[in-house]
């Protein structure tokens, strides 16, 4: 089964993995923030109204804090 991407493209992961700050960068940059400000909202409200326990799962692995 192919891998599935969660909120970054590879193409974006690359963009913003580099030091380089280029126009697409910034753009990448602009396309995430627009997808975590949008589409990532609608996901949490809908697994809020209709499966809380997978919204209990994305919240421990986004929330999660190392504590060493």
């Amino acid at each position: 089964m192919p891998r599935r991407r969660a909120i970054l493209t590879d193409s974006e992961r690359e963009l913003l993995e580099t030091e380089e700050k280029t126009d697409r960068h910034y753009q990448a940059v602009s396309r995430v923030r627009r997808k975590i400000n949008e589409e990532l909202t609608r996901d949490v409200e809908i697994l809020e109204e209709n499966h809380s326990d997978l919204l209990e799962e994305l919240r421990e692995v986004v929330c999660e804090t190392d504590n060493s």
